[in-house]
């Protein structure tokens, strides 16, 4: 979150500006790009996609990972993008060129971080194999692997203008490595054997054979140094959940699974100096005082003088992830999100002499802060009830947003399930009438009968209460208010998990811990009937409004429907992955919805014992859900904090077109999870291809097929008509195909054009790697046709030096190819000249037009005047350098 503006007070509210809607899957990682224009988002399912933050439109998607993306980086030109992922890759994308550069291999487990360094075309990864990997990406391969971590390595972070890297395990230890690079290290040690040449000859001579000796015992080091210089130790003793810096660098902040950010000041090279002749000056003040005098060069600075603690932020609940920018005037703005779902603003000054940090401002939302565990709709289908463990909220659907006016004469009771107590509220105050000791142990359900007089109750204590509602005079008033009071109690051999009424308020199903459902008579508590088939105990179940069908879901995550008349199993689902966690009948019918651990909520018909639908929406268990009296919305709750409302739609429902959507999904599914085709003799390397092999590109390169086939077929029938009219003497209409007719009577070369190419470029690479050699000779005949008409040169020109790539023995054995190739080299040469020309003539007008512009404003562009200040810098650096060999 990029702030310029901090919140003044209290009474200023932050305001939501965009929102970005992307995919059903969860989100998993973001990261903005260094202009600030967009944000690449990654999902669990593994796919990327960059949002414009003007638009809000999606502009890229890629798609490469097979599992979900746990960390993205932008390189300090915004050009490429890395992203790590859980399946242990690492893939760098062109997002200029929207196509994937190339993947790494290399970690053991899930990618945790990444960091592309800016001075050289290195990238660093980490991941929970407790290893963090360099990498060169001009050979693209791993040169270094630091193996100083016993735990898996969370976080990193770079500092001190990448002189330094931070990384942060799962211990309470950030440890600091120094980085160096080779280059830097041979100038700076070329005066010092230029000053010992003219000394001692010899000593140069043991010098460079040590180099030589050192550079062959350390192959890996040749490009950069990485040694460890100490470590700075953290107040908290969990894993380190983030660790990060401020743009400028300045500031280091990390935190754990706690509620605390650990906030650390890094000096910069002139505050380290400052501060190192302040201490040399202390020191020489010291000798004159002693006899003995010490050398200058016993002075050094520790690490903690370098990296030194400012503070700690304690958030009002953990902390999920973190973001801050510091002004120039030295305050520091941060901002937490939450795992509660709130996002809290903190101001730290640093310049005070105690730096304390105050919340600036809160955004927070009118949602629950737990889990939801129950759910009820209004009698009148308005109001929506939802409790959790810290409040019980009411919605109104219409708006779907907490109702702000009273509801008259309504009461709700809630219970906590590990105390064992009922409360009863009154909704049109908000008040707590009574509460109620109701079990010894746990209450795990609750169930109102029929005619709403009473209720009864399920517990851990193997008891079935039955309790009635009653009017009973208040203290504090003169009118009566609503109470209950225990009638009888059921006691049973095992704990109680659900408990449900007949429609006819005839029967009550008891579900007990020892995977059985008993059914009792309601007026005599007499044993009717016992279900007995599941393999784990019932958590929940439900009766059909006629009486007829009894429906359980078990932890085995079967579902059996029953008949209330003589107790038989009708039939037994697979209904979800997990545990199935509620199941609701729908009114006056057979159909009922089940919710699962898995995260899905589906429909089924109890007659046809046949799956309808499923709605995917939820990303993690869904806890409950409610139908509506009239049965036209269901209202949902999961462990991702959200309640989801879905209405029921005069859309017509197919099976048919619902299953066939269902099998695509699978065989997409299965098609991600296809691993690569092993060539014998022959070991995976650190290097891949980026893209991976999905539906798109399978539709796409049968779309190519299709096109070329077409495109034979008329080659054919113009081969045949031609003959045709030699054969009669006199020019014959030439049939229009209805295809290329449709398509606005485009010639056949270029319904290939357009029916072909009409994909993201990301996927260009792995629909082309699908498609059979037998199409490429004729694909090649119409890239040269297409790439002399001058049409997409830079897309066809990449898709030519793809083909060429994969398919090179073949071609360059084929002998017919070998003049199609002679002309494919002249056309593309001549023609990808062209573009370069027209490319570098507009470059050079935008530079013109750039001096005219600084000539009559006499102002500088920014960006390059930030290249000459960085050239003036390196120029006075290496000045440095020469005048302190000298000396």
């Amino acid at each position: 979150l990029h702030m310029e503006q901090g919140f003044p007070n209290e009474s200023c509210i932050p305001q939501r500006v965009l929102i970005l809607k992307g995919l059903k899957q969860e989100v998993s990682c973001l990261c903005p790009s260094p202009d600030g224009l967009h944000l690449a988002v990654g999902y669990e399912d593994g796919s990327i996609r960059v949002f414009s933050l003007l638009s809000g439109e999606t502009n890229i998607t890629f798609n490469g990972h097979k599992a979900a993306v746990t960390a993205l980086q932008y390189d300090h030109l915004g050009g490429r993008l890395v992203s790590g992922s859980k399946d242990t890759d690492v893939i760098v994308w062109d997002v200029i060129n929207e196509n994937g550069l190339y993947r790494l291999r290399g970690h053991k487990d899930a990618v945790t971080h990444v960091l592309f360094l800016k001075e050289k075309n290195l990238l660093v990864t980490s991941g929970k194999d407790a290893l963090v990997k360099w990498w060169d990406l001009d050979t693209q391969h791993c040169f270094k692997t630091l193996v100083g971590h016993r735990t898996e390595v969370w976080g990193m972070a770079l500092i001190s203008e990448e002189k330094r890297l931070i990384t942060g395990s799962g211990d309470s230890e950030l440890r600091v490595w120094d980085i160096t690079y080779i280059q830097e290290v041979k100038d700076s040690d070329e005066p010092e054997s230029k000053k010992s040449k003219g000394s001692s000859p010899g000593l140069e001579e043991n010098t460079e054979e040590n180099e030589s000796l050192e550079l062959d015992e350390c192959p890996e080091d040749r490009i950069v140094k990485c040694r460890k210089v100490g470590s700075i130790m953290r107040e908290g003793r969990d894993r380190v959940v983030t660790l990060a810096t401020d743009r400028t660098g300045k500031i280091l902040a990390c935190h754990g699974t706690d509620a605390v950010l650990e906030v650390f000041s890094v000096l910069s090279e002139e505050e380290v100096q400052k501060k190192l002749e302040k201490k040399m000056k202390k020191a020489k003040k010291k000798n004159k005082h002693n006899s003995e005098e010490e050398p200058e060069s016993s002075v050094e600075l520790s690490l903690q003088d370098e990296i030194q603690r400012v503070t700690n932020i304690r958030a009002s609940s953990k902390i999920k992830s973190f973001d801050m920018i510091l002004s120039p005037k030295g305050e520091l703005k941060i901002v937490l999100l939450l795992q509660n779902n709130i996002i809290e603003l903190y101001n730290l000054n640093l310049l005070a002499q105690v730096p304390q940090a105050v919340r600036a401002s809160k955004i927070t939302i009118g949602g629950h802060r737990t889990d939801v565990r129950t759910l009820a709709f209004s009698s009148d289908n308005i109001a929506i009830l939802s409790a959790a463990a810290e409040s019980v909220k009411i919605w109104n659907r219409y708006a779907v947003q907490l109702c702000q006016s009273p509801l008259p004469c309504v009461s709700v009771i809630s219970l906590f399930p590990q105390t064992g107590k009922l409360q009863l509220y009154d909704l049109a105050s908000g008040s707590l009438l009574e509460t109620v000791n109701a079990h010894d142990g746990a209450v795990w359900s609750i169930a109102l009968s029929t005619d709403q007089r009473g209720f009864v109750t399920g517990g851990a204590d193997k008891c079935v209460k039955f309790w009635e509602f009653e009017l009973v005079k208040d203290e504090s008033s003169i009118q009566k208010r609503l109470s209950v009071k225990h009638v009888r109690v059921l006691q049973l051999d095992e704990d109680v998990l659900c408990v449900r009424y007949s429609p006819n308020q005839k029967l009550l199903a008891v579900s007990l811990l020892d995977c059985t459902v008993k059914i009792f008579y309601v007026d005599t508590l007499k044993f009717f009937l016992s279900l007995y088939g599941h393999k784990l105990p019932v958590l929940c179940m439900d009766i059909s409004c006629d009486g007829t069908l009894i429906a359980t879901g078990s932890a085995d995550r079967n579902v059996k429907i029953w008949g209330l008349d003589f107790g038989d199993c009708h039939r037994s689902l697979f209904a979800h992955d997990d545990s199935v966690m509620y199941l609701q009948f729908v009114a006056k019918s057979h159909l009922f919805f089940t919710a699962g651990k898995d995260g899905k909520i589906k429909q089924w018909d109890a007659d046809k014992f046949e799956h309808i639908q499923t709605l995917e929406g939820h990303h993690q268990e869904v806890w409950c859900l409610a139908l509506s009296p009239n049965g036209d919305y269901v209202v949902s709750a999961s462990h991702d904090k959200s309640l989801r409302l879905w209405e029921r739609t005069r859309e017509p429902l197919v099976l048919e077109e619902e299953r066939e959507m269902q099998r695509e999904a699978e065989y997409e599914e299965s098609v991600a999870k296809e691993e690569q085709p092993v060539v014998a003799g022959e070991t995976q390397g650190e290097t891949g291809l980026a893209g991976k092999k999905t539906i798109e590109t399978i539709k796409a390169a049968e779309r190519i097929m299709e096109a070329i086939e077409l495109y034979r077929e008329e080659m054919a029938k113009l081969k045949e008509h031609t003959a045709i009219c030699k054969a009669a003497g006199k020019e014959v209409p030439f049939p229009v195909n209805p295809i290329l007719r449709a398509y606005g009577n485009i010639t056949v070369s270029g319904i290939l054009m357009l029916l072909s190419f009409c994909f993201l470029p990301s996927e260009l690479e792995e629909s082309l790697l699908v498609l059979p050699f037998s199409y490429v000779p004729d694909l090649l005949r119409l890239f040269n046709e297409y790439i002399h008409q001058g049409s997409e040169v830079e897309l066809l020109c990449r898709a030519l030096l793809f083909l060429l790539k994969i398919h090179f023995g073949q071609i360059t054995s084929n002998h017919m190819l070998v003049t199609v190739i002679e002309n494919l080299k002249k056309t593309t040469i001549s023609r990808v000249s062209e573009a370069r020309d027209v490319l570098g003539f507009n470059m050079a007008g935008l530079q013109f037009l750039k001096r005219e512009i600084e000539a009559k404003d006499e102002v500088t562009f920014f960006a390059d005047a930030t290249d000459r200040f960085e050239e003036k810098k390196k120029k006075r650096k290496k000045k440095e350098k020469m005048v302190l060999a000298v000396l």
